[in-house]
């Protein structure tokens, strides 16, 4: 038996793990003690990683449609097919006719080349990835604040903060190894603020805990900044030599009406004066939020909120201080760093700039396409494409209003998945290529905090299975684009070639100690565990004046209940690897939706009978779990279940900036099953 030190595939918390090799086969799981961010722990997921890899499931060999069935077939046969189709719709619609769904779970190098074939290959910006379901509204609005999308500290550095603000996250369940340095920091006499719809496990350590309603976000962070400027506990000296816009954003807090606080958001303005008085009156406070934040129609509105009561108070630019969007998956913040979004290369660089252009250009060997292309979104609304590339993403269980994603799936002239199970996107596909999990290649995954870590192969590829990075050269190569790689590390000098932030990464400098921070700009660069000191990436911070913008769907007659969703401790994104971990599967084996007690009394709901959800969308039957952790007329259901598909029921509705959908509430109502 031997241990092949390695990435953890699930959240992006980084945690690094060794798996236990006998055989050929992977066996087991222990979490790495010196680890900075597991120090000797995992979570449930992680302790159980390893035993989805060889499930039975597993793809294993190409698949084509044949009359209407997916049949076994050679790899060479496959790509012909891909290749031979997507160049006929190119020939025939045009470049931008096809679309490419890269994926966050998997590796830096394989989601930069999906990124050269989408531009330089099919020559088409028709890029994008699932950053657009969960922090589309961040890399937009701490970049328009600060001049960078991403967290501005280490995770380490929450044990070192003296208060700590939580909202929009289920940091517990969600980031767990997180969590961790949250209880290390209260533990030496920190402070924690929460405010959160649900009454999350976090809660019951706050010393400050607000239950706004839903999609109310702007209000109480205005709440809590017009407390700030008026007993004037910002930070004067900061704002002035670091800031920009104070005094045009300082008169629209002056407009802000307090009494709204408690008639629109619903909690009590006390509440909130104290939360700004904790928060302004320390040296070192932190604020972490997710999805909670990120997916409602104000989405970029609520970050830019965030950043403004950070620049306030002058809580960026330190160690121990800053903001924190807790990024999903395990690679989702790489897979923005390598350009797998619709106007960007990798390292954020316009795709409409000339000089980061012509830099592709002359190393690629080729023209590029200009203008930048369609989100996911809508690429899965129709809008002419023809022809989809999804490279691990399931879309027909994680985009919302999912019976419409379905039937544009189901319609589409010629759909490739590249997945290791057969997902429910995979089942309407037309080529599924059966591609390598996270324990069967090498490569990199950069966590939430901007950390780049390896990613290191400890057993074959199962079946005839192929790393994503090969696929997609070899299919490349069929198109007429040679990509020779020997490697992922190969790859990897390319990007760095490319890539400022990414600069001085090299597998070499990965080898030893626990990652590198971007940016690291050159090989001799320790990496930047903390942003923005001296000055912000943008120059200064840019305050912006905020106004409030309800959810695109309120509770009404018809529909009374708000509804929100999220993920579950047990489960992960759309279950295609959890649900395949007995473990997991027995402690959550069925969908619930949490009902507040007094609302399943009205109902005449017991706990644990069986309830059906209806949004004005499509409805679905799950079991109730009666609990106060949701207050009255709010209900909440996780979306990993494809028996109860929480998705079918979402609102579509999207930010007018980042495109995200208002995952996070809708309109419901709810009747018992008789």
């Amino acid at each position: 038996m031997h241990r092949v030190l390695t990435t953890c595939c699930f959240c992006a918390c980084g945690c690094n793990l060794y798996l236990e090799v006998d055989g050929g086969k992977i066996v087991g799981v222990i979490p790495s003690r010196e680890h900075p961010v597991s120090r000797g722990n995992l979570c449930v997921k992680g302790w159980n990683s390893f035993e989805f890899i060889l499930h039975k499931d597993r793809l294993c060999f190409p698949l084509i449609r044949r009359n209407g069935r997916l049949e076994k077939a050679e790899w060479s046969e496959a790509l012909d097919l891909i290749a031979e189709r997507f160049t006929q719709i190119r020939d025939k619609y045009g470049p931008d006719s096809l679309g490419i769904l890269s994926s966050a779970k998997c590796t830096n190098e394989e989601n930069y080349l999906l990124m050269k074939f989408a531009r330089a290959v099919l020559k088409t910006n028709n890029i994008d990835h699932c950053a657009r379901l969960c922090h589309s509204s961040s890399v937009i609005g701490l970049n328009h604040a600060f001049g960078s999308g991403a967290m501005t500290n280490s995770i380490t550095e929450l044990a070192g903060a003296e208060v700590i603000l939580v909202t929009g996250s289920n940091t517990t369940d969600q980031h767990p190894q997180i969590a961790r340095f949250i209880f290390d920091a209260l533990e030496r006499g920190a402070k924690l603020i929460v405010i959160d719809p649900r009454r999350i496990q976090l809660s019951r350590f706050a010393h400050v805990y607000l239950q706004p309603r839903l999609g109310t976000d702007v209000i109480w962070l205005k709440g809590m900044m017009k407390v700030i400027l008026e007993e004037k506990l910002y930070d004067d000296s900061f704002v002035s030599r670091r800031t920009e816009n104070f005094n045009e954003f300082s008169k629209d807090l002056e407009k802000f009406d307090f009494e709204i606080v408690e008639k629109v958001c619903g909690v009590p303005l006390e509440g909130i004066r104290r939360a700004a008085r904790i928060y302004a009156g320390v040296k070192r406070a932190m604020i972490i939020y997710s999805m909670g934040i990120t997916q409602h129609i104000s989405g970029t509105d609520n970050v830019e909120s965030i950043a403004n009561l950070a620049m306030l108070t002058g809580h960026v630019e330190r160690e121990f201080t800053g903001v924190g969007p807790l990024r999903g998956q395990n690679n989702v913040q790489g897979a923005c760093d390598m350009g797998a979004l619709p106007g960007t290369f990798s390292g954020y660089q316009d795709v409409a700039d000339n000089d980061a252009r012509k830099k592709f250009k002359n190393l690629w060997k080729t023209e590029l396409p200009i203008s930048p292309g369609l989100t996911g979104i809508e690429m899965l609304e129709g809008n002419g494409i023809h022809g989809m590339f999804i490279m691990g993403e399931n879309p027909a269980m994680s985009y919302p209003d999912i019976n419409k994603v379905r039937i544009v799936l189901k319609d589409m002239e010629f759909l490739v998945v590249s997945d290791i199970f057969l997902s429910e996107t995979a089942e309407y596909a037309d080529v599924v290529l059966p591609a390598a999990s996270f324990a069967e290649k090498d490569g990199t995954f950069t966590s939430t905090e901007r950390r780049i870590q390896r990613v290191r192969k400890a057993i074959p590829p199962v079946g005839s299975s192929l790393p994503d990075w090969k696929i997609i050269s070899e299919l490349s190569s069929r198109m007429n684009y040679p990509m020779e790689y020997e490697s992922p590390a190969e790859i990897m000098e390319e990007i760095a070639m490319l890539t400022p932030i990414y600069g001085g990464v090299s597998f070499d400098r990965l080898e030893d100690g626990w990652g590198l921070f971007w940016p690291c700009p050159h090989r001799e660069h320790p990496g930047t565990p903390f942003l923005h000191k001296g000055s912000f990436a943008r120059g200064k911070g840019h305050f912006e004046c905020i106004d409030y913008r309800p959810p695109a769907e309120l509770p009404d007659s018809e529909y009374p209940f708000y509804l929100t969703t999220g993920r579950m401790y047990q489960h992960w994104h759309t279950g295609s690897m959890s649900m395949r971990i007995a473990t997991l599967f027995r402690e959550e084996p069925e969908a619930i939706i949490e009902i507040n007690s007094d609302d399943a009394e009205s109902l005449g709901v017991e706990n644990g009978e069986p309830v059906r959800v209806i949004s004005r969308r499509g409805e679905v039957k799950v079991k109730a779990h009666i609990t106060d952790n949701v207050p009255e007329k709010t209900v909440f259901m996780p979306f990993h279940f494809k028996d109860a598909p929480a998705n079918v029921l979402t609102n579509p509705a999207l930010d007018p900036r980042a495109k995200i959908p208002e995952f996070k509430v809708c309109a419901v109502r709810i009747e018992k099953v008789q």
